[in-house]
């Protein structure tokens, strides 16, 4: 008598399969060919009839203004990251005063506008710090900066959002997988850092992938308190020029390019994950 262990049918039916796949012939089926003759006209009728002489004069400070829009992305995904995770924990197995900090925490950030938690750190604390000791301290050439309330909002907003897809992720891993790893002899630690975590994280990548989306377009929140990224230069460009159409047009299509480029990065990274038990 065998004991075979059966397959993970869903997984197995969310798998990407060689004939899922689209091949040459499929992109010039009537229907896609038509998509594709009014998207070149749009395109056509964008560069040749539009004004575009003032690019030239912006490409740098465009340049400049995406390289703070990524490092912004980056920096506030990554430490949001790294607080959804305990917050995620702590909603599953913590003691219920960590518990309920936590899920207090999540429902309360949720709940609030960013651009109301945004204002509230840089003119209420960027307006207290001042008048204490802060101001003599080594601190204060960077807290009298934006960026750093900029960075803090977007982290803060990102950690409640991922915090309770981690909850859900941690919850949502296989009982008898952590029994299995307990009865091998694994550690708490050993369990959680080699079964629990990454099988958390690979159940939640879908929704992070939607999440790291969402905090790429609420970056342009930073420049109403002076961080001068792409939108802040692209709302330059109109002051200076008195064109509407084009700046934004453009910034339509630089968000667009970065928003591809973060969905196939993380189908890449889904991708190269086993999904085998998942």
């Amino acid at each position: 008598m065998t004991d075979a262990t059966p397959p993970d049918v869903t997984t197995h039916a969310m798998a990407i399969l060689p004939e899922d796949l689209p091949t040459a012939g499929s992109f010039f089926k009537p229907h896609r060919i038509v998509l594709l003759l009014i998207a070149a006209a749009l395109v056509f009728c964008v560069v040749w009839f539009m004004r575009w002489d003032w690019l030239p004069q912006y490409l740098p400070r465009l340049g400049h203004g995406i390289v703070i829009t990524l490092a912004m992305l980056f920096s506030t995904s990554i430490l949001g990251f790294l607080l959804a995770v305990p917050l995620g924990l702590v909603q599953v197995t913590g003691p219920w005063p960590l518990r309920t900090l936590a899920s207090g925490f999540c429902t309360i950030i949720r709940g609030t506008p960013l651009l109301l938690q945004l204002w509230l750190l840089y003119y209420g604390l960027g307006s207290i710090f001042p008048q204490t000791g802060i101001r003599h301290s080594f601190l204060w050439p960077y807290l009298r900066e934006s960026w750093p309330y900029g960075v803090a909002a977007l982290t803060i907003s990102f950690a409640a959002y991922e915090g309770e897809v981690m909850r859900g992720a941690f919850a949502g891993v296989p009982a008898g997988e952590l029994e299995a790893a307990r009865a091998y002899g694994m550690s708490r630690w050993t369990l959680f850092r080699r079964i629990w975590l990454p099988r958390a994280i690979h159940r939640a990548l879908p929704t992070l992938n939607g999440e790291t989306v969402l905090q790429l377009k609420a970056t342009p929140l930073v420049a109403t308190i002076t961080v001068i990224d792409v939108y802040a230069v692209i709302s330059k460009v109109r002051q200076d020029t008195y064109i509407t159409y084009e700046p934004l047009l453009l910034l339509a299509l630089i968000y667009m390019c970065l928003t591809g480029i973060l969905v196939i990065a993380f189908r890449y990274l889904e991708n190269r994950i086993p999904t085998r038990g998942a």
